[in-house]
């Protein structure tokens, strides 16, 4: 049974997410910490939890999901695994912060392993499926689990919403074709955890959501 943990961090308020199960392994998708006392408390959570960092993951590759890659390196001697599409995407991080205002954005470390659409990603004894929707960057995916019906959407697909594709390297035909052909034809009840703000469902989404209206 896997258990998720949100934990918001930096400036962007981007969801960071802990999946473990009772084995004591864990995953981290989309690592956020910027500040110190960010860092802290992911270092509280697994320790009060008594769980293992196995393995790091990205749903893409823009700033504010890889801030964290370099603690997660330091810290649980981790590289992310992430599509080889967004791979180019590190080197922009720091010049990117820089526009921001942000002055200590450091290069994140390569990339540990790419991912691509259809691979299956173990931890304990659960499995994460990786579909591949981009759009909103070119090497976006997603993380499916069809035994608990849940998806880590990243920045693909919110409650009521879906993900920018006005930055650079975004194509809007591309993130609706994507989020019909792999992810509208989930269940209704699938949860769908988001990169920003509160989860949502297929269903709700479905139903309510304006962008997506005549796609499935």
């Amino acid at each position: 049974m896997i258990t998720i943990e949100t934990l918001v961090f930096n400036h962007w308020q981007e969801n960071t997410y802990i999946l473990y199960d009772e084995t004591g392994e864990a995953v981290l998708i989309d690592c956020g910490v910027f500040f110190k006392e960010e860092g802290k408390r992911l270092i509280d959570f697994l320790e009060l939890k008594k769980i293992k960092l196995v393995k790091q993951l990205n749903t893409h590759l823009h700033i504010d999901h890889v801030l964290g890659n370099q603690f997660a390196k330091d810290q649980f001697n981790l590289l992310t695994q992430a599509h080889k599409d967004d791979e180019f995407l590190l080197a922009e991080a720091p010049n990117y912060g820089l526009r921001l205002g942000l002055e200590n954005v450091v290069e994140p470390p390569a990339l540990g392993k790419l991912i691509k659409d259809g691979d299956v990603i173990t931890f304990g004894n659960a499995e994460l499926k990786v579909l591949h929707i981009p759009g909103h960057s070119p090497g976006h995916v997603v993380f499916y689990n069809e035994a608990q019906k849940f998806v880590i959407a990243g920045d693909v697909l919110f409650r009521e919403s879906i993900g920018r594709t006005d930055l650079p390297y975004g194509n809007y035909e591309q993130l609706l074709e994507g989020i019909k052909n792999k992810l509208l034809v989930l269940d209704d009840d699938v949860d769908v955890y988001p990169g920003h703000g509160p989860a949502t469902t297929i269903g709700h989404e479905r139903s309510n959501n304006l962008f997506l209206k005549g796609l499935s």
